[in-house]
């Protein structure tokens, strides 16, 4: 076989991702083996692949491969989400470049566009994923505005209404001015931002009073409704049963008294506007109060703004505070640092409104998602265990959920109104049963489709990706089809800590209240990926390396080994480009590996050596060891672990160590015994490897030897776990030091390699000799003799306290080394003497943090043991 010299990334990705797609590796169907499943987080359908994505999609393709290659039947059912109001707000902004308003068009002809945008970019991500080496099965790929996907959606909405769970309120809800929708209280972000405090002068209806109240939104004032001061507080006894003039609008308002006001806060006096503000609401409730709404669906005042109509919240909230100065009853302003709900989505500041939305209770459904995870008997785990006190602290204080968002792109909320009325509706999964359902309850049997109007709101997309793990095999509508009894409840989820409430808790819910089991048995929540300087990676930024340049430029093996190798649960990845380096450098190290095996000539005619024979052993043994290691951290998730475990095994006992060993003298044949051994400890490790580097291994394992579709190495068999001869470690963990030795005395007195030499040991630590043959090959030794007397005129090192002699005769100038040594001794002494005079100064020592003492007391044992080399090598010398 013609095998290129070097590793061509690019060619060989695509060659073997479509080799395995044409023999349809990654499809899943039922059968006899056990399952492995993993459903893909599914991410914006307009989106494209970020450093986060990449992250999150390498991980789960390294649990799906090892799944594949553990003989499970690995199922990976990847999809997007239709994302409603980002996707929204893309096919709004696209119209209105085009001149068209969204208010200008019917449903059916804004979905129109919308279909039309997602088809032109939807889906670019899943197809970017592919060159990140994902395999996932593509046959089963789902959009969440799929038919049978709504179908589902549309289904647990009617049943959830019909067990009293989903009802309709008019609350206080968080409005985006900006989407033009309300968004639950979880998708709300709080954050400190600096603004003003107004000191206003109210006067007191009939008389020349005044009060003052202090507020951070003046513009406010049109929607007050009352004045509140607490009953016990005695500065404003005189204002009881009193009325207060709103000023500008010069509307008279009540004074109420109610001990929710905080005599600490402002004046002790607060302005109440139930229209916009919860506790103002909760206020206004209990004391009957008007409700007035100042603002449009953008967030500009409306007619109740008097001569701010029109102007946008900010703005009014300048030009009031201007126009109250003017009348002399701005009394003063502060600078005051408060927090602000801003949208997740829009980043656009959030604005309480009153209004008619579909809520889902929670109370009750929530129970068993939070025993799943926390329970004595929890069947979910999360990864890491650090992430189950958000778990609780969000689940424990759930609020009913906000379902209905002001959005054309989603599912259409299916209920059918027939009267004006607010209870006038029925909800159905069909208009044909709405219709028969509202004839029921009317008593008109003469009422037609024509006569019922659906809720034109559609459903939170959360509230369809919370199904996910279930309608992807359709399991809402088919609850007993086969593929829903064979995949689920799935193996492992991966996802960001910051949706573990949004979609991991939600689809705990979902699962036990339609399948009455979990939806998957854990959850690995990955960190965010900050740059160097520990920044969250993002667009606004500009710090976001472009996904696909950086397979381009290091390859995607070299890209997921760099992801990986920092990444360790639930722990934020500093990305650095040179990770990346990293892996695309372990990756030209193995293939150059290979092509060193492929250049051996191979003999049946040679005996194999002593040496190769007993390294062979010992590489058996530390993969068995490293084995180990490995399964413990993917049984904990700890796949940056495994990575390096899987790495050090490779590059340094496979290619640092055996093949030095194994390699035959130049220009000689190797023996066929061990080259047939090496190419199979060779092929193990592409098998452990495999799922991290599947591009890279599987080209070497098909360049090996010859394959059929059924021996890829995609389906290969992962390696048997055997007993480990951990004493052939250890002895080996000598012998390389040994070899160490040898090694340093050459560089230092410039032995060249070819040159045999000596070498006569003092074995006090009855070392045994198994590896005498592997130290001998590697050091070049002409013999090793073991000797009772220091050999007189040899340099000595010693390991643990064997010590060990190569002489020097003929090979360095005696007199020269002499000198040499007496120099490098004296020296050490010198610094010895200044380590110790600092670990007997008492204060020092008292005063010092342990781990530098500690430094200190390495120093001095360090030293005290080159003395006695060097002593020796003197002694021998002279």
């Amino acid at each position: 076989m013609d095998i290129p010299s070097k590793y061509d990334a690019n060619s060989v990705e695509s060659k073997w991702y479509d080799y395995w797609m044409k023999n349809n590796y990654f499809h899943s169907t039922p059968d006899e083996r056990e399952p492995y499943t993993i459903v893909i987080p599914p991410p914006n359908v307009t989106g494209v692949l970020h450093m986060g994505h990449m992250l999150n999609n390498t991980i789960q393709d390294v649990l799906v491969r090892r799944a594949r290659l553990l003989g499970k039947n690995a199922c990976w059912v990847p999809g997007t989400d239709h994302a409603s109001i980002a996707t929204e707000a893309k096919v709004v902004a696209k119209l209105k470049e085009q001149g068209i308003d969204k208010n200008d068009l019917t449903r059916d002809e804004f979905l129109a566009h919308a279909w039309e945008w997602t088809e032109e970019y939807g889906g670019v991500i899943l197809e970017q994923l592919k060159k990140l080496g994902c395999s996932c099965d593509w046959d089963r790929t789902k959009f969440t505005m799929d038919d049978d996907m709504s179908e589902a959606v549309i289904k647990v909405f009617v049943d959830l209404h019909n067990k009293g769970l989903i009802y309709r309120g008019y609350r206080m809800v968080n409005w985006d001015p900006e989407a033009q929708t309300t968004l639950s209280d979880e998708e709300v972000i709080h954050e400190e931002r600096q603004g003003n405090l107004y000191y206003i002068n109210y006067k007191i209806d009939g008389s020349d009073d005044t009060l003052t109240i202090a507020t951070t939104r003046p513009e406010t004032i049109f929607g007050d409704t009352a004045i509140c001061i607490n009953p016990n507080d005695e500065r404003f006894t005189h204002l009881k049963g009193k009325k207060a003039i709103v000023p500008i609008s010069n509307r008279v308002v009540p004074i109420i008294e109610d001990e929710y006001v905080d005599l600490e806060f402002g004046t002790g006096c607060l302005k109440v506007t139930p229209a916009h503000d919860e506790n103002d609401k909760n206020l206004g409730d209990k004391h009957n109060l008007e409700v007035i709404d100042i603002f449009n669906a953008d967030a500009t005042l409306n007619s109740f703004g008097l001569q701010f109509q029109g102007q946008d919240r900010f703005e009014a909230r300048k030009n009031v505070a201007t126009e109250l100065e003017a009348l002399g009853i701005l009394v003063k302003t502060e600078v005051h640092v408060n927090k602000v709900g801003t949208s997740e989505r829009t980043k656009a500041v959030i604005e309480p409104r009153l209004s008619d939305q579909w809520f889902l209770k929670m109370e009750d459904l929530v129970k068993p998602a939070i025993e799943a995870v926390l329970g004595e008997d929890a069947e979910i785990k999360l990864f890491p265990k650090k992430f189950e006190n958000t778990y609780r602290h969000w689940l424990e204080n759930i609020r009913d959920w906000n379902i209905s968002r002001q959005l054309l792109w989603g599912q259409q909320i299916p209920a059918y109104f027939y009267g004006d009325g607010k209870e006038d509706f029925v909800v159905a999964e069909s208009i044909e049963k709405a219709v028969a359902l509202a004839q029921e309850k009317t008593g008109k049997t003469d009422l037609k489709a024509e006569d019922l109007k659906q809720d034109t709101d559609a459903l939170d997309t959360w509230f369809s990706s919370w199904l996910w793990p279930m309608s992807v095999f359709d399991g809402i509508r088919n609850p007993e089809n086969e593929e829903i009894k064979y995949y689920y409840p799935t193996n492992d989820l991966v996802t960001g800590p910051d949706i573990l409430f949004f979609w991991v808790a939600r689809m705990i819910i979902a699962g036990y209240e339609y399948k009455d089991e979990k939806p998957f048995n854990n959850v690995y929540l990955t960190g965010l990926v900050r740059d160097k300087q520990r920044r969250k990676m993002s667009k606004s930024l500009g710090n976001s390396p472009d996904a696909l340049k950086l397979i381009s430029d290091y390859s995607a093996d070299g890209v997921r080994v760099g992801l990986l190798l920092s990444s360790a649960a639930g722990n934020d990845l500093m990305f650095d480009e040179t990770l990346c380096q990293q892996g695309k450098a372990f990756g030209n190290k193995i293939w150059n590996a290979f092509n060193l095996t492929n250049i051996w000539e191979v003999s049946d005619a040679i005996e194999q050596p002593q040496s190769s024979k007993i390294a062979l052993e010992w590489y058996e043994a530390k993969f068995q060891d490293a084995l180990v290691e490995i399964e413990d951290h993917f049984s904990k998730y700890r796949l940056s672990d495994a990575l390096m475990s899987i790495y050090k095994l490779i590059y340094d006992d496979f290619c640092g160590w055996l093949l030095e060993i194994v390699k035959p003298a130049y220009q000689q044949p190797i023996d066929a015994t061990t080259y047939n051994s090496v190419m199979a400890r060779f092929e193990d490790n592409l098998k452990i490897l495999h799922p991290f580097m599947p591009f890279l291994t599987e080209d070497i394992w098909q360049y090996i030897a010859e394959r059929t579709p059924e021996e890829a190495l995609i389906v290969a068999k992962w390696p048997e776990a055997k007993p480990i001869n951990k004493d052939l470690i250890s002895q080996f963990e000598f012998a390389s030091e040994v070899i160490s030795g040898i090694r340093t005395v050459r560089k230092d007195k410039n032995i060249a390699f070819k040159d045999a030499i000596g070498f006569s040991v003092i074995n006090n630590e009855n070392a045994n000799t198994a590896f005498d043959a592997v130290i001998s090959k590697l050091g070049n030794l002409e013999t090793i003799d073991y000797v009772t007397e220091p050999v007189e005129g040899a340099m000595t090192f010693r390991v643990k306290s064997n010590e060990y002699f190569i002489p020097m005769e003929g090979a360095i100038d005696v007199e020269a080394e002499i000198v040499k040594l007496a120099e490098e001794l004296k020296y050490t002494e010198g610094f010895l003497k200044s380590v110790q005079k600092k670990l007997s100064n008492e204060r020092f020592v008292a005063g010092a943090p342990e781990q530098v003492i500690a430094n200190e007391r390495k120093k001095e044992a360090d030293a005290l043991a080159k003395i006695e080399t060097i002593t020796s090598s003197l002694a021998s010398l002279k």
